[in-house]
């Protein structure tokens, strides 16, 4: 396992624009169809990643809690699915339905979103305002694989709930930890 830190994007950036296939929906989704009134959550995970692996419940249980306060969510895998089959479209509307997730799972084939959003690891958490602008970007919590501490979705969760309250986040925001993306060439 490959512990990757994530770049952490300056707060204040504008969330890129994007327009990926869902592969749940087997339709096209962008950044405007995803944005929720309150706020916009962009994940960067896949699905062999055993950090990914070790959080997706707690994933899905905010998301279907925050998406009834106004919070929007995507997932979008990057990883090349070339090298990395198990990442590929038709595995990931597999696992997203085995997992249920309540969001859309999209493919980055061209890579060009993780990098416009300076992606470096799964899980890469993104958290913007009303109006797009970063607000949060690291670690869920402080649970990983193997170090026996409880998967909360703490940071995130407060995160969510500074947004949603108006309120400054003024709590340490740490890099998240996880497996590279699998890079093309």
């Amino acid at each position: 396992m490959a512990n990757t830190p994530s770049n952490m994007l300056p707060l204040g950036t504008k969330a890129p624009y994007f327009k990926l296939p869902d592969t749940i929906s087997d339709s096209l989704v962008d950044l405007e169809t995803i944005r929720g009134k309150k706020g916009t959550v962009i994940l960067f995970i896949c699905n062999h990643c055993p950090f990914v692996i070790h959080i997706n419940k707690e994933l899905v249980a905010i998301a279907s809690h925050y998406s009834k306060k106004g919070i929007g969510f995507a997932a979008i895998s990057s990883n090349d699915a070339i090298k990395y089959p198990q990442d590929g479209p038709d595995k990931m509307k597999l696992h997203a339905t085995t997992e249920n997730y309540p969001f859309p799972y999209l493919y980055d084939e061209s890579q060009a979103t993780a990098k416009a959003y300076d992606a470096a690891c799964t899980p890469d958490i993104f958290v913007f305002d009303t109006h797009l602008k970063l607000v949060y970007r690291g670690q869920l919590d402080d649970s990983r694989p193997g170090n026996a501490l409880p998967v909360s979705g703490r940071d995130l969760r407060h995160a969510l709930d500074c947004l949603i309250e108006n309120k400054v986040n003024t709590a340490v925001q740490k890099p998240s930890i996880g497996c590279n993306i699998k890079w093309k060439g």
